[in-house]
């Protein structure tokens, strides 16, 4: 080897610290000069870290887009066959699906009296502020029913119905929720989609205005988390058949959304959509959408204004100017005798007429 490659000497770490000074021409910089531009590069920090938040939010959208795509693409698929019968789908702001069934007409009737729009509002609603409100419901195991024909009937008479592929039972819930989502999916293109059971009472403005919030967030799971226990006696309510999964006697669900109201983004209802065939249905609804979303990179917000209690809880919080997403009673799981109830708990806890109007998102 030749001595004089072997007599070269490699520069010091500070000699080529310098060099780099220099060659941005800044060998000896000033103070003030620094100071002035350690402030421009924290805001600078700043924006790029908004930037990167909305940029993560492109980037899950268009590789769940790319999915949805692939999969419309195979021939059969749930949400090749549900695209390719519906219309081009609309843009929206929020899609509220209100879980209901054949027996609870009074239920319904409760909520078109109180925090549900009808008729022309409903449609202006969708129109000018993007939040469409159906109620959500299958059918029954037989084909034409007088149920069913009450449901066409009813439909006929307010047209707020979102009419699901779905064999109506209590015990098919989470196969219910994953239709629902799958079908707004592909008929509404939304920001995010909602489920909200027929005996709570919702303040749409404030929902609207805390979704918004969170907006440029990507994969967005918000409701009232909780961790239940793992019930593992037979004959007992939310009994779950297959405890054993969950570890030992005496073990809690891992967190999830409770099941009266919850909300997730686009992108978390196209994976339910694409991936529908393949999620594991658990016995209780919540358990089973907060399985299928423990494995991913979701993000989980426990927002404690959607589980307020009935009066005198939500009309406490409205007084002090903290008004409610939700109002329900823990006891019966949504508002004790809501049809009789509902009304009261509107005129206390309501944000007013005019708030979903007003509201700014």
């Amino acid at each position: 080897m030749d001595c004089a490659l072997m007599r070269l000497q490699l520069p010091s770490w500070d000699a080529l610290h310098e060099q780099a000074l220099v060659a941005a021409g800044n060998e000896y910089p000033d103070p003030v000069e620094a100071a002035g531009r350690s402030r421009r590069s924290s805001r600078s920090s700043w924006r790029i870290a908004r930037l990167k938040g909305s940029l993560d939010k492109t980037v899950a959208t268009l590789q769940m887009e790319l999915a949805a795509t692939r999969s419309v693409q195979e021939e059969g698929s749930p949400l090749a066959v549900a695209l390719h019968e519906a219309q081009p789908r609309k843009k929206v702001f929020v899609v509220i699906g209100i879980n209901t069934a054949f027996s609870s007409r009074k239920r319904r009737d409760s909520v078109r009296e109180t925090w549900m729009p009808q008729g022309e509002k409903l449609q202006q609603l969708e129109q000018e502020k993007g939040i469409v409100v159906r109620f959500m419901i299958g059918h029954s195991a037989t084909s034409n029913s007088i149920l069913d024909r009450a449901i066409d009937s009813e439909d006929n008479q307010h047209n707020d119905f979102l009419r699901l592929d779905h064999v109506e039972g209590y015990h098919e819930l989470s196969a219910k929720t994953k239709t629902f989502f799958s079908t707004a999916v592909a008929k509404w293109d939304a920001e995010f989609y909602v489920k909200v059971d027929d005996d709570v009472h919702v303040n749409l403005g404030m929902l609207a205005a805390t979704l918004s919030r969170h907006r440029s967030k990507p994969r967005i799971y918000i409701g009232c988390m909780k961790s239940g226990p793992v019930l593992s006696q037979k004959n007992v309510k939310y009994h779950e058949p297959e405890y054993w999964k969950f570890g030992e006697d005496g073990n809690k669900y891992f967190r999830h959304a409770s099941g009266q109201i919850y909300a997730i983004s686009k992108d978390l209802a196209t994976y339910i959509s694409i991936n529908q065939p393949i999620l594991h249905k658990y016995a209780n609804e919540d358990v089973s959408l907060g399985a299928w979303f423990i494995g991913l990179d979701v993000e989980h917000i426990d927002e404690r204004n959607m589980c307020c209690g009935t009066p005198p809880d939500c009309e406490w919080k409205a007084q002090a100017g903290n008004v409610c997403i939700a109002s329900f009673d823990w006891s019966c799981s949504g508002i004790c005798k809501s049809v009789e109830r509902i009304k009261d708990v509107h005129a206390k806890c309501g944000e007013g007429e005019g708030a979903v109007w007003s509201a700014l998102f």
